[in-house]
């Protein structure tokens, strides 16, 4: 279906400057970042022993919404993500969703990344901290979507060299023990989903390559390649990284543990590592806050083109190849979030409208045929299923405010509906 009007006119390209290396690094950099540090206690506390159960179960749910994401990517390269797939095969309604979702959800995770840099880099002053680490990572992107996409290899090749050196402290030291990642009779289905969700929120990150769509060399191509990729070298590094903390810690220590990781080295003897560990902890925060500022601030891009927001939005800048007036409003509004609250509870609230998006994304691959290069059946199936039983599973509260949030989200666009007599 068509998304313009008939004589209006067309909408700003963005250039195409990513190759599949430089769209592998942002999907890294929005997976392997803050969560991996954070995730793994609170998953513990839910799942008890069946942690590493919980993580392939969230991994099994992942890779169908990144199949399903990438095929539709390829069949649509534009900023977007799932608002655009939505829009085009399930309709404006679905679509809209999907992008408020998105964006109000993912708005969250930039403040939540953004105090999590200040609670590491300067616990007494995180939330001025955490404002400078946006307006910093505002600028950056900014000046052009390469020029990310440089940052986030670096901030990448850091985490990486701390985590991978985590893994080897715990493995090799004396308090390892292989039994501590036994499965034992504190197990339940619901508390394995409720975990399962928590860590998925780690995985989603693979959105902001799909959300770069039309930033992309050869779209149809690339998109494809880069995301399985992205989520497999993710799902490597967390499976290794659970392993050493749980040989360490085992699963009771591990649900109580503050800081896992730095807990966890400590635990093995090597108490001087403990410090490079909070400094990857906020390196990898600022990769995450970098990465979701960028994919936050594309949505926004293709919804102020449908007028679903401000059309002012929509500009590109004529220098820089950026979506300049909508990061700048997505960095006004992550900052003013971050230096007035506390936004911990608002991480059950993103995760759930994570679970929303990518439960469209599935529903939107379901309609792809065989000759837009549709996955196997079982896979948007699968996706969808595993998105509404995870978002189910997640604490009370975190499901009735996401539920909460997407109704206004709702209700506005029906507001509009009837003042307009359309959708957008």
């Amino acid at each position: 279906m068509s998304t313009s009007s008939p004589g209006a006119p067309a909408p700003q390209a963005l250039v195409r400057r990513l190759g599949v290396g430089d769209a592998v690094v942002i999907g890294l950099g929005s997976m392997i970042g803050a969560g991996v540090f954070a995730a793994l206690a609170p998953a513990a506390r839910a799942a008890g022993s069946a942690l590493l159960p919980a993580l392939a179960v969230a991994a099994v749910v992942a890779y169908c919404n990144a199949t399903s994401s990438a095929r539709l990517a390829a069949r649509y390269p534009q900023s977007g993500g799932t608002y655009v797939y939505g829009r085009e095969r399930l309709g404006d309604l679905w679509g809209y969703l999907a992008g408020w979702a998105f964006v109000v959800g993912k708005t969250a995770s930039c403040a939540a990344m953004a105090l999590t840099v200040g609670s590491y880099v300067w616990p007494g002053q995180q939330h001025a901290v955490a404002v400078a680490a946006v307006v910093a990572l505002t600028a950056v992107n900014y000046t052009g979507v390469q020029k990310a996409a440089w940052l986030t290899r670096a901030i990448v090749a850091v985490v990486l060299a701390v985590l991978v050196a985590v893994v080897v402290a715990c493995l090799s030291s004396g308090a390892a023990d292989t039994s501590r990642l036994d499965v034992g009779s504190d197990v339940t289905l619901r508390g394995v989903l409720e975990a399962a969700g928590l860590l998925f929120f780690a995985f989603a990150g693979y959105a902001r390559i799909a959300t770069l769509g039309e930033e992309v060399r050869d779209p149809r191509r690339t998109i494809p390649r880069a995301i399985p990729v992205a989520l497999g070298i993710t799902l490597v590094v967390y499976v290794a990284v659970a392993v050493a903390v749980l040989t360490v810690l085992g699963p009771g220590r591990l649900a109580h543990a503050g800081a896992p990781l730095s807990d966890a080295v400590k635990a093995a003897g090597v108490s001087g590592l403990a410090p490079v560990v909070r400094t990857g902890a906020a390196v990898a925060a600022l990769g995450s806050l970098l990465a979701l500022i960028l994919g936050v601030s594309r949505t926004t891009l293709a919804m102020a083109r449908d007028h679903h927001l401000p059309s002012a939005l929509s500009a590109v800048h004529p220098r820089f190849g950026v979506p300049h007036r909508a990061e700048l409003a997505v960095g006004a509004v992550v900052a003013v979030v971050a230096a007035t609250t506390d936004v911990r509870g608002a991480i059950g609230f993103s995760s759930f409208g994570v679970l929303v998006y990518y439960a469209i994304a599935n529903a939107s691959a379901w309609t792809l045929t065989p000759a837009e290069g549709r996955p196997a059946p079982v896979v948007p199936a699968v996706g969808l299923i595993g998105c509404l039983l995870l978002a189910l599973a997640l604490p009370l509260t975190s499901a009735l405010s996401g539920a909460a949030v997407l109704v206004a989200g709702l209700a506005a666009y029906a507001i509009r509906w009837s003042l307009t007599g359309r959708g957008r």
